[in-house]
């Protein structure tokens, strides 16, 4: 897992409708989360109506979000950009869901899997790496989002997330082949 501190990596990448999202369209908000999302992982149909639920209560109150699948999508083609534009249509994404073809942004962030959440603090310093909460497919957990609500408010109240946080488990991205 990254540091806590570290700088967040840039990114300018399209998003379903084919507009170039960028890191410091969101300079004015209070923080960033940005998500390693796909769309045919079960860790992330698992989580995505409450997460969806989520995205809207903390962009009300100044979150910037964005989702970013970064799996080859030659190997996986439920997860090209066509496909990203219906389940982002069909589940109600209220933040933009970008298609990082070269994995140079996923690797930038040094990010693992889907889901994997990274919290950045009003100057753009990590705050949080870590999972949504501790529900799985098929565990008895439900699921919350406990885990990425408390390091948000705490984020946005200017206090420092707890030091204590646990990795994010999913599907491991779709890298492609070097």
């Amino acid at each position: 897992m990254p540091e806590l501190g570290l700088a967040a990596p840039d990114f300018a990448l399209p998003d379903t409708q084919g507009r170039i999202v960028r890191r410091d369209d969101f300079a004015a908000n209070p923080a960033l989360l940005v998500a390693f999302w796909c769309n045919h992982c079960p860790f992330v149909k698992h989580i995505e109506g409450v997460f969806v639920r989520f995205a809207g209560e903390y962009r009300d109150r100044g979150l910037a979000i964005v989702a970013i699948s970064a799996n080859d999508v030659i190997a996986y083609p439920a997860d090209a950009p066509a496909r990203m534009k219906e389940i982002a249509h069909a589940h109600g994404y209220t933040f933009p869901y970008l298609y990082d073809e070269t994995q140079d942004v996923a690797r930038a962030y040094a990010a693992a899997c889907t889901p994997d959440f990274f919290l950045y603090d009003r100057t753009r310093r990590l705050a949080y790496r870590g999972q949504f909460d501790g529900s799985r497919p098929g565990n008895s957990q439900p699921v919350s989002g406990s885990d990425l609500r408390a390091a948000a408010d705490a984020v946005l109240a200017g206090r420092a997330a707890a030091a204590e946080q646990k990795p994010s488990v999913g599907c491991n991205i779709k890298w492609k082949n070097a």
